[in-house]
């Protein structure tokens, strides 16, 4: 790395990792972001089924880092848990293809085996990404010069680095989730599936490669650079190692302290797992040792107050790839005589406005809010994810008296006609008032998940951090689940979610979840008083 950069910009390395992870999201939000449409117009299934199975995959999506981030941390580097993970990922991908090329000459009546095809492609796909995304991004923090730069510390200039390296990865894996979202849901309601979801499976396979020939430029923090004709080798004695441990009970124990804090200092060097002094190098060191669970609970366990207050957010985070696609699907989309918006193109209106309004954060906000809280970073990071969260609330509200305008505009129709007289864009202000809400929680949980565990286990913070969308996607089908059977009608299939969009109620349901995050919002307003970081940066 060049040794006379500035202090305040981002190196060469973490720049190109940028671009990667903003490949990945590319190919993770063409096919995410209108899996739904896909789901009811190819796999025929209700509105309410899509959404549960477009929020379980999520959940799933979202959640397994929390099982590999500590065999990640324990047994295997970064960049080695990149390389194997990706394989997967870009398989289920594949498959997921080959299921869409397949479609049009597989027998219809075969359902059942085209819905567990298609579970298991995903399902890959969720596996794979488990071990890329957290790992990517902590390798990409890695990068610094020294580990002063980001963990926290009592330096300003290594917090506020630390801070605007969060902020522009978010930035760009933006970028390629503006571009997944545009483009592949035009290509896949126009041009066909197979398409749609073979372009996501090559810019992923891109991303790769790009990331493996890039080796020469990063900094492994190990000390090693595991090359590809090891990296079987080097899998399959960390996988040998983890069960033997796991099978023979062995569970290394930290030595505790008397003092109060909820994570001793002492945390911040030692290691994830015991180690022997004789081992020979860092490969080896890293499959010879057990995972320290006593440890990870104990830096865990303060987190979960704020990961919980922050699960109704999550829930809410899932809206635009789910219902609010099927209300645009009922809504004027017509520009001209012969281009037609597709639904879920619209939820690239939260990533344009991240992409506009983030550089401004920094230029505007920030020297704006230092003078009345003369704090460096103008905010802290507890601060900034209680904007977001106040944010998501009024972006709810926004969405139900949108809906119920939908709603009445539709009723009055003398036709039967599915489509409005009411133009998409009325969904703008509450896609754009989610994508600043981002701004201010999302880059802020990443940088409070990161900075508030050792710095050994940073894989398992950014875990942390994707696990509340995890959690939050199986919990928004649970409510979906609840309030389905609630709001049922006796001898009808009518409920708050009705396949019939003019007799659906999703006004009441975006009430709900405003009222929810408020409560959730009030409570984390509370929390934050009492709550002592393990940083001294806020």
């Amino acid at each position: 790395m060049a040794g006379g950069q500035s202090r305040s910009s981002l190196n060469k390395p973490c720049i190109l990792l940028i671009v990667i992870a903003g490949m990945e999201r590319f190919a993770f939000k063409g096919v995410a972001s209108n899996l739904v449409t896909y789901l009811t117009d190819v796999a025929k299934m209700s509105n309410s089924a899509a959404a549960k199975k477009v929020n379980n995959w999520c959940g799933i999506t979202s959640m397994l880092p929390l099982l590999v981030a500590p065999l990640a941390d324990s047994y295997l580097d970064r960049y080695t848990t990149v390389l194997a993970s990706s394989s997967l990922y870009v398989a289920g991908l594949l498959a997921l293809t080959s299921l869409a090329l397949q479609w049009p000459w597989t027998n219809s009546a075969d359902k059942s085996g085209f819905c567990s095809s298609l579970s298991w492609s995903l399902n890959l796909i969720s596996l794979g990404q488990a071990g890329y995304n957290p790992s990517l991004q902590a390798f990409g923090a890695d990068q610094f010069d020294d580990d002063e730069e980001l963990p926290s510390s009592k330096n300003d200039q290594s917090s506020k680095k630390k801070s605007s390296f969060f902020q522009w990865w978010y930035f760009g894996i933006c970028c390629g989730s503006l571009l997944g979202v545009s483009i592949m849901s035009y290509i896949q309601d126009t041009l066909g599936w197979g398409l749609g979801f073979a372009i996501p499976s090559i810019a992923m396979a891109i991303s790769v490669i790009v990331f493996r020939f890039g080796n020469r430029f990063y900094t492994h923090k190990d000390g090693e650079i595991i090359h590809i004709k090891s990296l079987g080798d080097h899998i399959v004695k960390a996988v040998k190692a983890a069960t033997s441990r796991l099978t023979c009970g062995e569970i290394a124990v930290p030595t505790y302290t008397n003092k109060s804090n909820v994570v001793e200092i002492e945390l911040e060097d030692r290691p994830l797992c015991q180690q022997d002094s004789g081992s020979k190098d860092g490969a080896d060191r890293k499959s010879e040792n057990g995972i320290n669970f006593v440890k990870i609970l104990k830096v865990v366990l303060p987190l979960m107050p704020v990961w919980t207050l922050l699960l109704m957010f999550a829930v809410i985070f899932q809206q635009p790839a789910t219902f609010f696609t099927k209300q645009g699907v009922t809504m004027k989309r017509n520009i001209g005589n012969n281009f037609r918006i597709p639904p879920a193109a619209l939820q690239s209106s939260i990533t344009i406005s991240i992409i506009l309004l983030m550089p401004l954060y920094d230029t505007f906000f920030i020297p704006f809010v230092r003078v009345f809280t003369r704090n460096e970073k103008g905010i802290t990071v507890m601060q900034r994810m209680g904007i977001g969260m106040f944010l998501s609330v009024i972006a709810m509200i926004i969405a139900a008296v949108t809906e119920r305008k939908r709603l009445d505009i539709s009723r009055n129709l003398v036709t039967s006609s599915e489509t409005v007289p009411m133009s998409i864009f009325w969904l703008l202000p509450q896609y754009i008032l989610l994508g600043i809400s981002d701004i201010f929680t999302v880059v802020g949980m990443q940088e409070f998940f990161y900075s508030e565990v050792p710095t050994n286990m940073r894989t398992l913070g950014i875990a942390l951090y994707t696990s509340v969308f995890g959690c939050g996607s199986f919990f928004s089908s649970f409510l979906i689940s609840v309030i389905e059977n609630l709001t049922s009608t006796r001898g009808a299939k009518q409920n708050w979610f009705s396949d019939d969009m003019r007799k659906a109620r999703f006004d009441n349901y975006y009430w709900f979840l405003a009222l929810s995050s408020a409560a959730s919002f009030l409570l984390f307003m509370v929390f934050c008083r009492f709550y002592r970081s393990r940083t001294i940066t806020d």
